[in-house]
This record gives C-alpha cells, structure tokens and sequence, in this order.
C-alpha cells in the first residue's frame, strides 16, 4: 500500500480518446485519515475536464459531480521548501444525488443551511438519495502539471451499501421517488418512438407504465407519467427542422448540436462536395453487433429525382434477415477520394469502440460504386444485388404495357440477357433482337434506350467479376426502400425536399424511431402488434407462412402457376415465368416492381421439385470458383489461402445441411456420442498416477481418463534429469525415459494445488507436481473445491 511519499513515484496516466472515465486508469491503494483505504491516480492536469465528463457518463448511474468543496493557496516564495504533498489546490467533487438522503418519507436528512462557494446544486434537492461516491483533486506544490485524484467512494451507493440512482435502482429517483416511474433512456425512447408513429395517448401511456414497473412500482404516479408523455408530443409538435433560413447554414447548426450522430462532415466548397454521415449511438451498436464477421449492404441512391442530395444507406442484417440502417450518407458525389473520407471514418469510429471488428462482405447495388476504395478500407469481399435493376424494369414495363402476354414475354427475354454471362449468349446481339422483337412497345423502349443500353455492358461485366447475392437479400432490399420511401414521402412537400434540414430531421426522428421501435418490440418480446409487423415486413418472411397446398404447379408446363391468395381464399394469383428471377406476378406488389411472396414461393415449391432452372447467384459462384480453379494465382501463399478458405466454407455448409437434415439443434444434439450433464450431477472420480501407453496419444503427452496416462513409444521410467532445451514443469522423452523437467533436482509427488488442473505438470517448492483428481461439492453461492491426496 502506497503513503503519501511513494505519491510522487506514481506513473502519470493519459488514456486515448477525447474523455475517459475511473474505469480507464490503474489505481493504487493508499492509506488514507481515519484509517481508511482510498484509491489513487496520477493524470495530467489539463485533462481534469475530461475526466469529470468521462466519469459523469457512466451508463449504469449517469450522473453529475459538483464541487462539494474546495480550497485554494497562493503560491508565494519558489525558494521556500514545500512537502511533497502540499497543494496549491484543492477540490472535493461529490455525485449530484448525494450526500443528503430525502429517502422514502419525503424529509430530508439534516443538511448545510447555506450553499458552498455560492455554487448551485446540481438537482433538485428533492432529488437527493444519499449517494456516498466522491473524490478529491489536487494540485501539488511540486509538480503543478500533474492532477492527484484520490477516491473516497467508487461505488453510487447509500451509506447502506445499496444503489440509490441510475437505471439498475428500483426505487427510481427525483420528487416523489416510490410514486414517480423512473425516466430512463429506454423509456423515453420508447415514447417517443410511438409518438411519431402516431399511436394513440392511451396505448403509449400503458405501455409506458409497464415498461416503468421494472425499474420502481409505479403507484399512484399515473398521473405524472401521462403529464410527461403529453410534455413530450408537445415537444415533438413543436420541433423544427429549419434552423436557419439558409438549409447549409441550418445543416451546420444541426451537427454543432448533435456531434455525437455525425461520424463524418464536409461542407460544400469549390473544391470540395457536401458529405453529411449521420450515425446515432443506437446505430453504432447495432452495427457492431450485427455487422461483425457478417454483411453490410448498400443502399445507394435513394431519392435520386426527388431530394436535393441523393441519400446513401448502409444496412446490416438481423437475426430474422431484415435490414436495418445502421447509417446514412447524404452526399452527391461518388467520388473515389469522397468515398474513402466517408468510409475511413465510419470504420475509424467503429474500431474506436471493437477493434476487433471486421466484416465478411459488404454488398452494393450499383455496377458504377466505387468497388476498389470499398474493398481497400474494410478489407473484405463485395458482392452485387440486382434488385434495383429487376425493379425498374418491371415497374416501366407495368406502366407502358398493358398486356399481360407482352409483359410475361418482355420480362422473360430481359432476363435472358442478364443470363447470358454465363449462357454464351452475345449480350450485343441479345439486347439488338430484343428491341427488334418488341418494336411496338415504344414506351419501354424508349426508356430502355436512355437508361440501360449505355451501361448494360457495365452491369453485365461487373455480374462476371462479382458474385451475387440471393432472393432473400433482395427481398430484405425492397423492404427496406418501401419503408424509407412511405417514411420520407409520406406528406410530400416539393420545398421541403430541397433541404436537407428537412431531410436529416426526417431520418433521425420518424426513419430512426421506426426501426428503434421494431427491434426493442423484437428484443423484449412487447408490442405484440408492431413486432408481428416487424416479422412479416419481407417478402421472404411473407412467403414462408404459405402453405406448399396452396400452389398449384404443372411440372410438365411451366409457363405460369397459381397461388391462393392468404387473404382472400376464393383469389387467385398467376405467377408467369415460375422457376426464374424474372418471374412476375399480377398482384399489387408485384405491380409495383417488387418481389412479391407470391413468386418467392413458387420458387421454392421448384426448388423443392427440382424442376427450377439455376439461379443466378448459382451461376456466380460457380463462375468463381471455376475461374479460381482454371487460373490459379502464381503466389503460393495465395493460392494456399484461397484452397483454405474453400475448404473452410465446404465445412460451413457442410454443418448447415446436416442441421437442416436433422430437423433442429436439439435433435443433432441428441445424435452426439456426447452427453451434457449439469453441474448438480458431476462426482468425483479417484484416478491413480499409471503410465499406460494408448496408441491414440502422441509422444511426451498428459492426458486423463480414470488415470493419469504420461505417453511414450515404449515402456520408460519416470526420471528427473535436465536437458538444457526444456523449461521448468515440462515433459519429454529422451532416450528410454520420460523426464519432467525442474530448474533443480526434485521428487515425483502427487501433490493437488487448487490452481492446477487434471492432468496438468508444475513445479511448487521443492516437488515436480502432477495434478490427478479433484472435486466439487455444491455450497449456497459458488463451489467449494476439495481435493483428495494419493501416493504415486
């Protein structure tokens, strides 16, 4: 334990990042008045403000400290000795909920009658719970530059030893602290979330007093908790996007208010473009969570004709395979050096909080983004959606022919141009016949002239290079576009589009509350309505509630099939060009250009027949992996690499066909030789020191089953001798002997220190140990091990 004069002797500690809290620094244990233990740490003292910020945000008990007291000398004469530990200041910091306590009764403990220093406190003092958490800042004489911060109390804790505030205390806090539900985080985004959803008063208000009933009994707070739910639509009604006349001018004030949704900013310049990263700390998280060693998709131009800056979205993929973003770009240029700004900062701000964090793909929809800077900053592989060019080719053809014949046929021969990567077919002369054969239909063509014959060579060439993602991947794109366009252009208003002040409030109140909303419903198992929502929300998921009955398909002719409707069963939906892509059907989502459950589960009930033609992702991967094999890379290393992680991935999918085989994890768990037992049931075993030799173990191992076995080729006598090239507590063979090595000569013993494990080798005083049999019986809290001697 450290006094007062080894304080000086302490290392100066400065963590990375902009502030730090307790939990950053190494503390020393120093014996402080009244015989009590404090704990102690050196940093710099220019960091004091850093450290207050840091340790008021702590997420189990946010707080605030103020200045409980404080003290300060004038540094006088620089030629007078000073004591190492005298200070030219000095500061007592105590939490905001603390020290009076006006506990469960309403009165206050007995409190100072006046203020300190003529500072306010940092509450209410109604708010006041008793916390006992505190420290002390100084300034010594002798090092000015260096802060000494000693800590009384760490823990925010009564003087019972019982939290008192935060999210984690049952009681709550503020005025009327057993009536009043407590207002976490959680909660009043929760409220908030439902707000701009448009759910009545009644609902929220309930669901609000439910979820307030795991933090503190609720009582007789309904009232209170009905006035703050209807302070809170008063402030939603009243915000305000336009915090300027001028949309640049109000976009700057928005990120000087909100620095903690922006990764990354660049204002428009002659030489520069407008670049605006937004990601909310809730984004963040899930973007660790569901993006590492996953896939992150690109949404890239959204908003395109509409808005003044296009929007730019990354989404990640949950549990049950739905999109959600995790961050938006708002920028027009996609430019290489743009491109890798953004994305240096968003990885930077990634690996900031998990530097372990690394994907395992990362999927766009457009031919023309800038691949190459992509694949260099997150260091993974790209793949290619073709959702955005299915779409709007069905959604044209729906709107300039009316024909259903003509569409079936138009959509079909389209898809057999984006076949012909891996048909043989000459993309040139396929796209030449198909505007020949459908000359009549000069709305589409005249479209398809415009849009897609410039740069169907750049589709079709990147299709050749990069593998492509499945239906459901699409399906979980479409969804996600569909939302984002019903949130956004809603109440569409042509001025408002045109800032994108009206934009950012857009995405970071209705867009992000949404999605908020639909995984905390997912999460917590609540909001029986909005999560079954939340779940049907894809085609994908949509078409597996189908029932396999309800399609009715001709093997022998497949030109179309039927599919009864799930809601109204006496209708029938036509599903043309079944076991395709290009499929397409006449609902209304279908209409629109999406990918309707009605096709997706057609080509599952093919898929399940074996009557459907490959898909093209099919077609992708099987591309590569011939291309791998005809052209093998020169470099060894690579190649090695390349044949490994192929071996791996057969592995992969190897395990997922025999889960699906076996029907479920419990029943392939059931089929292991293995069986769990729990720990109520482990006995201990007696095992003697034997020297067996099984064949199944290699030379010079340990390994236990019902005796210690030390392997050997041969029969060989246990020795103590001491080649050079072995360290202390090992095992060999040398010779005809198995030796355990020691630093100095000692006996076999079969002693049983708790540290050691079954089987394991050590050296504890003057012995070689060889640890053989423990075991555990079952106490109130934890396990008690006993160990059990045996001469060897």
């Amino acid at each position: 334990m450290a006094n007062e004069v080894d304080i000086l002797k302490l290392p100066v500690q400065d963590p990375p990042g902009k502030e730090f809290s307790s939990s950053h620094l190494i503390w020393y244990k120093f014996e402080g008045h009244r015989h009590t233990v404090d704990e102690i740490a050196l940093i710099p003292y220019a960091r004091v403000d850093d450290f207050l910020k840091g340790e008021a945000d702590n997420v189990e008990c946010p707080t605030r400290f103020r200045i409980e007291s404080g003290r300060k000398r004038v540094r006088l004469s620089s030629t007078k000795m000073r004591q190492p530990t005298e200070y030219t200041e000095f500061r007592l910091y105590w939490c905001a909920f603390g020290p009076d306590n006006y506990g469960e009764s309403g009165t206050a403990l007995p409190s100072k009658k006046f203020r300190t220093g003529g500072r306010k406190r940092a509450v209410r003092p109604e708010a006041m719970r008793g916390c006992m958490c505190h420290f002390i800042i100084k300034r010594l004489f002798v090092r000015p530059h260096i802060a000494v911060i000693v800590y009384n109390q760490r823990q925010h804790v009564d003087n019972t030893g019982t939290l008192c505030h935060g999210p984690l205390d049952r009681n709550s806090l503020g005025p009327r602290t057993m009536t009043h539900p407590y207002v976490s985080d959680e909660l009043r985004q929760q409220a908030m979330s439902m707000i701009y959803l448009g759910i009545s008063e009644e609902n929220i208000l309930q669901k609000y007093m439910e979820n307030a009933e795991t933090f503190g009994r609720s009582g007789s707070g309904g009232d209170l908790a009905s006035k703050y739910v209807q302070k809170l639509e008063v402030v939603i009604k009243r915000s305000t996007y336009e915090l300027d006349p001028d949309d640049l001018s109000s976009v700057r004030i928005w990120v000087e208010r909100h620095p903690k949704n922006v990764f990354f900013y660049q204002d428009s310049t002659d030489t520069g473009s407008f670049i605006l990263g937004i990601q909310t700390e809730w984004q963040l998280q899930q973007m660790i969570r569901f993006g590492n060693n996953s896939l992150i998709a690109a949404d890239t131009t959204f908003g395109i004709n509409k808005l003044k800056y296009p929007l730019y979205t990354l989404l990640v993929f949950d549990s049950n395979y739905h999109a959600l973003p995790v961050a938006w770009v708002i920028t027009r240029s996609f430019a290489s050096d743009d491109v890798r700004k953004w994305t240096k900062a968003l990885r930077d701000r990634i690996h900031a909080k998990d530097p372990s964090w690394k994907l395992s793909g990362f999927t766009v929809d457009d031919a023309a983004t800038e691949i190459a800077t992509i694949r260099d900053v997150f260091q993974c592989p790209i793949l290619l959606c073709l959702w955005r060019v299915r779409r709007a080719w069905l959604k044209n053809i729906t709107k300039t022919c009316s024909n259903m014949e003509v569409r079936r046929e138009m959509f079909k021969r389209l898809g057999h141009i984006m076949y012909s990567p891996w048909t043989g077919v000459d993309s040139v002369d396929a796209v030449a016949e198909f505007m020949q054969d459908f000359v009549d239909q000069s709305g589409f063509l005249k479209y398809f002239k415009s849009r897609w014959v410039p740069k169907i060579e750049m589709w079709l060439a990147a299709m050749r290079i990069l593998p492509l993602t499945s239906q459901e991947t699409c399906g979980a794109f479409e969804s996600y576009h569909a939302r984002l366009k019903t949130r956004v252009f809603e109440e569409l208003d042509i001025a408002a589009c045109q800032r994108v002040d009206w934009l950012v409030h857009k995405l970071t109140t209705e867009v992000h509350s949404c999605y908020w909303l639909d995984q905390h419903a997912e999460e917590s198992g609540s909001l029986g309505n909005i999560r079954e929502q939340y779940i049907n929300s894809t085609s994908w998921h949509r078409a597996v509630q189908i029932s396999d009955s309800d399609v009715f398909l001709n093997n022998e002719d497949l030109r179309f099939a039927k599919v009864v409707s799930q809601s109204e069963r006496t209708q029938t939906h036509i599903v043309w060009n079944p076991s395709s892509e290009f499929a397409l059907c006449d609902c209304s989502w279908s209409m629109l250009g999406y990918l309707c459950k009605h096709v997706i589960k057609v080509n599952m009930v093919c898929s399940n027949r074996q009557v459907a033609q490959p898909s093209m992702s099919f077609h992708s991967y099987h591309h590569v992996l011939l291309s791998l094999w005809q052209n093998s890379p020169d470099d060894s290393i690579a190649l090695d690499r390349a044949s490994a992680r192929v071996i791996h991935m057969q592995r992969d999918l190897q395990r997922v066909v025999e889960l699906y085989n076996f029907g479920g994890v419990d029943s392939l768990l059931n089929s292991f030789s293995l069986k769990w037992i729990g720990k109520k049931r482990r006995k201990p075993r007696d095992r003697t020191i034997t020297y067996q030799h099984p064949d199944s173990l290699g030379v010079g191992t340990v390994a236990t089953d019902q005796d210690v076995t030390v392997q050997a080729i041969e029969h060989r006598a246990i020795t103590d001798e001491l080649p050079g090239s072995l360290g202390a507590g090992t095992v060999a063979t040398s010779g005809n002997a198995v030796m355990v090595q020691a630093k100095e000569h000692r006996d076999v013993t079969d002693q049983h220190p708790a540290s050691l494990g079954m089987g394991t080798v050590a050296t504890i005083r003057n012995s070689v140990t060889v640890q053989v049999m423990k075991s555990y019986t079952r106490r109130k809290k934890g396990w008690k091990l006993k160990l059990k001697e045996q001469p060897v």
